[in-house]
């Protein structure tokens, strides 16, 4: 299972930085860190973030909708 959703464990606040991690095959800390460390940076980084809360399914919802 390789899509865009956000797993049910390793979730910290919503599991947005955890589903993005998995999809791209990084650790969940390093896409939060690199997250962080673009929150230094001027730009929509929570618009974002919010974005793919509402966007992203969670786990159960991406395994139901592949059966």
């Amino acid at each position: 299972m390789n899509g865009l959703y956000r797993p049910h464990g390793n979730r910290m606040i919503a599991g947005v930085c955890a589903g993005l991690g998995r999809r791209f095959g990084m650790s969940a800390n390093t896409v939060r860190l690199l997250f962080a460390l673009s929150c230094l940076l001027p730009g929509p980084q929570f618009v974002v973030y919010i974005v793919l809360w509402v966007m992203m399914p969670n786990e159960e919802r991406h395994l139901a909708g592949t059966r």
